[in-house]
């Protein structure tokens, strides 16, 4: 029966079938990520939205002086 049958030297594995497994349910779980996104950025643009492009070089946050607390603690 099934269970008799040796599949140690068979070159596709169980490992192998959960490899693709994975990766399969990882192509589909991005292919319906990327369905959501597109269906969003859809409706953002259907009321009105504009999507800007920011330079490379722009950060959010711009440098701040940094802050010592070298010697604020009492003797």
């Amino acid at each position: 029966m099934a269970e008799d049958m040796d599949y140690s030297n068979d070159d596709y594995n169980a490992q192998d079938a959960a490899a693709d497994k994975a990766q399969a349910d990882s192509a589909l779980s991005r292919e319906q990520l990327r369905k959501a996104m597109q269906s969003d950025v859809e409706a953002f643009l259907a009321r009105g939205g504009k999507i800007q492009k920011i330079d490379n070089n722009v950060m959010a946050d711009p440098p701040r002086k940094p802050q010592s607390s070298y010697g604020s603690r009492p003797i």
